[in-house]
């Protein structure tokens, strides 16, 4: 099969690889998934440079989407055929999406609704998961005010269109014109640009001074500085699924304690079995019902997987980046 892979780690134009690797078989309790598409996400770059690799090599990528071949023992043969999504395909095993093939643990690969192409099943691992999972911890967000951080970004746009269909009020920041509109389109009823408005101040002002209810954040180390300026409402809530700089980040403990507030965070890869279970059947039941949109921002072939990873490090594309398998 067609798959690209590297050996060691580094910048993609310096460790990636296209060719041939063997065509994978299930194994019991797994199914072959012949892949149409692969979603490359920031997680996927960022193990490419810095996760140490333990074997021969690492085929990336943990999201994609694609049919159903062939079963291992133990999984119903019924299943051969079906159109499916995969999640956690490359987390802590070396052979991800970016193949022809893929064999994995048959819960891995979820029923992928005839409504939705396989553009969009390869965005739903990490981006929508993520998004689903960290309103879902915000509680009941109905006529709340619910601020976005990074409203225009994959997973940022998936949360607001979430949010937003619970009945939300969400609030975005967004760092241009552009993706002010992009959000929009996801719900977003404001936005705040962080490069040219103080973001706490809109916050207030957009909430009559109370500040956000619950905050969903991209970036912990910046995000955090909110919350010593009013931009948590008191028993509000922080939710975060990233940070822009690794280490430790420092809360303003006196705030959080006067105003009661609560912090959760959100690691897809590690989601226990009910949130998972939660997760996939909410965004299956949204999916069903046409109320998720998706937008691919880039779409590269196979061949091209290194201006892939390089476009989701630019940061430059608004919208999910992936690769055409099947072609």
């Amino acid at each position: 099969m067609r798959a690209a892979w590297y050996s060691k780690n580094g910048e993609a134009r310096d460790v990636m690889v296209v060719g041939e690797l063997p065509t994978p078989s299930p194994a019991p309790g797994e199914v072959r998934v012949k892949l149409e598409t692969s979603g490359v996400n920031p997680s996927d770059v960022r193990f490419r440079r810095l996760r140490p690799i333990s074997g021969e090599r690492v085929v990336p990528h943990s999201d994609g989407a694609g049919i159903i071949d062939a079963v291992g023992d133990g999984v119903s043969s019924t299943r051969v055929g079906e159109r499916v999504w995969i999640w956690n395909g490359q987390w802590q095993r070396p052979m991800g999406t970016a193949a022809e093939y893929i064999a994995i643990s048959a819960d891995h690969a979820v029923a992928l609704p005839e409504n939705v192409d396989f553009s969009g099943g390869a965005c739903l691992g990490i981006p929508a998961m993520t998004a689903f999972q960290a309103v879902r911890m915000a509680g009941d967000v109905a006529g709340k005010a619910v601020l976005v951080i990074g409203a225009s970004s994959t997973v940022g746009y998936y949360t607001a269109q979430i949010a937003a269909a619970k009945g939300a009020r969400v609030i975005g920041t967004v760092g241009s014109a552009d993706k002010a509109r992009h959000a929009r389109t996801a719900g977003v009823e404001a936005t705040i640009n962080y490069k040219t408005e103080p973001v706490a101040d809109r916050i207030k002002e957009l909430t009559a001074g109370k500040g956000a209810d619950v905050i969903i954040d991209m970036d912990l180390n910046t995000t955090v500085k909110l919350l010593g300026s009013g931009g948590l409402a008191p028993y509000g809530t922080l939710i975060s699924y990233g940070s822009s700089v690794p280490g430790d980040v420092s809360f303003p403990i006196q705030t959080l304690r006067e105003n009661l507030h609560k912090l959760a965070f959100v690691g897809v890869y590690r989601l226990s079995p009910d949130d998972r279970r939660a997760a996939i059947d909410g965004l299956t039941e949204m999916l069903a019902a046409g109320a998720l949109n998706h937008v691919i921002g880039a779409r590269f072939r196979l061949n091209d997987v290194v201006a892939a990873h390089e476009a989701v490090e630019q940061r430059q594309v608004v919208g999910n980046v992936i690769i055409d398998i099947a072609q």
